[in-house]
């Protein structure tokens, strides 16, 4: 096998490891691969010593989060249970899809469809998705504050296996408050559709995404049916005991702003691994042999999407689980992932090769071996064999001695130090800090004012820098003060800024922020934020109108590079917040769109951003607190100050520190074009689990060129 066949085999596992965001150009370019696993620590090592990884944040931008850990987490990463997953494609893969009649052998227990119903047939009921995991996957309900204004189909019978099933599918526009419904079709079972209707949004529509929806603007000029209409359609159609099927049928239920119990989501009762999805466009040929959304034809057809998704529902409920299980959607989704990719095998034989064969076959069949370096005290069923050699250490300082020397010799290299994971107390201890942390830094103070200033013009003034939490008026002191509390880190970095120390109503004001024990490095940590590599391209703006991202489009000839636009809404109203952030492929368009933004012509105010997306994602998960919780103690819980007593023994911090070093050094000695992988892999007990964090970046001559670092 040619060098670039291990570099396809590589991107399979890739893909696999990492949900298939994963794509990599210049192959070629691409020598070997490293992989170092920091086993014990998680995204929240991460952020918690956010300083002391200082070269990792810095040189990798490429930053993913990942899943807790599986007990096989060694494996899944160079591929070793593959087989089990995958199974035999010597039939399956004779033709370019399989029909509904090939036969593959797969292990049951494998297999997610199996895993969530049983091998055996299930019923109506057993498909609907739980009230759970409406909430999972964001369907609108009852009672929820983003779903104020949405409107029941009041269908409340009792639901049986015999209950009539309605397919669902709807198309939308762009318009200046966002996603709109221009056309909604429901099919009754046997395929008769009932309702088929254009529909007018209320506001002005910038993009009639017509690729996808088949809506012109000429279609729907006409049209006067408003979204109140088709909702008090659907109402009189909808018996009480009515279920809808639809494909992401959340959208859909959005789109017309309706609230509706029970609902079959196809992308989810066709489960794929890692919490994929299939297209419904893959299960139509794979499952029912028709070709649907044909790239000949103007948009999808809604009225056939409804159809088919009522199809692959009658399917599932006929044939049962057992039956999708044998036609091995994962493997034949995989195949076709790969030729999107440009990576498509010259024959059969080759894609059951490489989707059967993890790193190991790969290597083997080079007549290379993978090198893995871990400690002795480790388990691992990764022993030494014709494909793998495997070094055992008797510390991490050993571990790192010997892959200064090994990996120069190995074309995959996974090195494996560990440390010692946070307990449950320390875990909860250290969330709440963070999130009491961010929100300090996000809290400003200003004053002092007047007795008789304009409150009114005042918080005018500090909204203008961006979304507000909350602001009070602060009495305790001899002038009054603010005390404003800002939805993101940027707002309140620009506020102070902006304002401290000039003259506001002829008071000479101070804008800062509380003092604690755990803003006493912020000014340290924003600016090292600011130059995080995820951030370096990207500006956060505040005073966006609904008609920005138009007006932005009109004139791209002024923003070269421009990547991405973030317009965030607000979860209850569903409006666009007045704030932005643009990525640029690089700093100095980014710095160049700064200028251009908030100068006269946009009047717009802004600054580089501060917080990484990962980083942002992360926060989200964690439960919402405006202040400290009563009883939190600030000062190191009697575990962590026992640990600060012996600084040499591996204290999180200190081991943070060290061994990012360590690491920057031993990289910075790798030769150009190796891949380069730092996966924090996160825990899981049964006292919780922590998320993990991988970081990636291609190591290129000019890196290498850098001078060491010293430890």
């Amino acid at each position: 096998m040619p060098v670039t066949d291990f570099i396809v085999s590589v991107l399979t596992v890739l893909v696999w490891l990492f949900n298939s965001w994963c794509q990599l150009f210049h192959q070629n370019h691409l020598n070997n691969v490293v992989v170092f696993i920091l086993q014990g620590m998680s995204q929240l090592h991460f952020y918690r010593f956010y300083l002391e990884f200082g070269f990792l944040r810095k040189a990798f931008r490429h930053k993913f989060r990942l899943p807790p850990p599986s007990s096989d987490f060694l494996a899944d990463i160079i591929g070793l249970q593959r087989k089990k997953k995958i199974g035999d494609l010597s039939k399956t893969m004779e033709g370019s899809l399989p029909s509904v009649s090939s036969k593959v052998s797969i292990s049951p227990q494998n297999d997610p469809i199996i895993q969530k119903y049983g091998s055996k047939k299930v019923g109506l009921t057993r498909c609907l998705l739980t009230k759970e995991e409406m909430k999972a996957y964001h369907f609108p309900l009852q009672g929820f504050p983003d779903c104020e204004n949405f409107v029941p189909t009041k269908c409340n019978g009792s639901i049986t296996d015999n209950s009539p099933l309605f397919g669902l599918d709807c198309e939308m526009c762009l318009t200046s408050k966002g996603r709109e419904l221009t056309r909604i079709s429901l099919v009754a079972e046997g395929g008769c559709c009932v309702m088929d209707e254009l529909v007018k949004p209320d506001n002005k529509i910038v993009d009639y995404l017509t690729s996808f929806s088949g809506i012109t603007k000429k279609i729907l000029n006409p049209v006067t049916t408003k979204l109140k209409d088709v909702q008090r359609q659907l109402k009189a159609l909808l018996p009480p005991d009515a279920v809808l099927v639809g494909h992401s049928l959340d959208l859909d239920l959005r789109a017309l702003k309706m609230i509706h119990p029970y609902v079959i989501d196809t992308s989810l009762l066709y489960v794929r691994e890692q919490g994929r999805r299939f297209k419904l466009k893959f299960l139509a040929k794979t499952i029912l042999g028709k070709d649907i959304q044909c790239p000949d034809r103007l948009g999808h057809d809604a009225i056939e999407d409804a159809r088919t998704t009522l199809e692959l529902a009658r399917y599932f409920l006929k044939y049962g689980p057992k039956k999708i299980a044998e036609l091995n959607l994962e493997t034949v989704a995989s195949h076709q992932e790969l030729q999107a990719a440009g990576q498509e095998p010259r024959n059969t034989a080759e894609v059951v090769q490489q989707l059967n064969a993890g790193v190991l076959e790969c290597l083997d069949s080079l007549g290379q071996k993978l090198l893995f370096l871990t400690r002795e005290a480790d388990a691992s069923e990764l022993s030494s064999s014709k494909t793998c050699q495997t070094i055992k250490c008797l510390s991490n300082k050993e571990v790192l001695e010997q892959a200064r020397v090994e990996i120069p010799l190995f074309p995959f290299s996974i090195v494996q130090f560990s440390f010692e994971p946070f307990s449950p107390n320390l875990t909860e201890e250290m969330n709440k800090r963070m999130l009491i942390k961010w929100t300090e830094m996000s809290t400003v103070y200003a004053g002092p004012f007047s007795k008789n200033c304009n409150l009114r013009a005042l918080k005018k003034l500090f909204k203008s820098f961006g979304p507000v939490r909350s602001m009070t008026l602060v009495l305790e002191t001899h002038q009054p003060h603010l005390c404003i509390q800002y939805e993101v880190l940027e707002a309140a970095q620009l506020a102070i800024e902006s304002l401290d120390g000039i003259l506001v109503e002829g008071a000479c004001i101070k804008v800062q922020r509380p003092v604690t024990e755990l803003t006493l490095d912020c000014d340290t940590l924003v600016n090292e934020l600011e130059h995080d590599s995820e951030n370096r391209g990207t500006i956060y703006l505040s005073g966006v109108r609904e008609t920005f991202k138009e007006h932005l489009l009109q004139r791209s000839s002024l923003f070269l590079g421009l990547e991405a636009v973030i317009l965030p809404k607000d979860l209850k109203s569903g409006k666009q917040k007045k704030y932005c952030f643009l990525r640029f492929k690089t700093f100095g368009r980014a710095q160049r769109a700064l200028d251009i933004l908030t100068g006269k012509d946009w009047k717009l105010k802004g600054r580089h951003a501060l917080t990484p997306r990962h980083l942002q994602a992360w926060l989200r998960g964690l439960p919402l607190e405006s202040r400290r919780p009563p009883g939190l103690r600030v000062i190191p819980p009697p575990s962590e100050q026992e640990a600060l007593q012996m600084l040499k023994v591996d204290h999180p911090k200190i081991a943070a520190w060290r061994w990012g070093r360590k690491i920057g050094k031993l990289y910075h000695s790798l030769c150009p074009g190796t891949l380069c992988l730092i996966l924090l892999p996160g825990t899981k007990s049964t006292h919780g689990s922590l998320s993990g964090l991988g970081l990636m970046g291609i190591k290129d001559e000019e890196e290498s060129s850098t001078p060491n670092m010293c430890l």
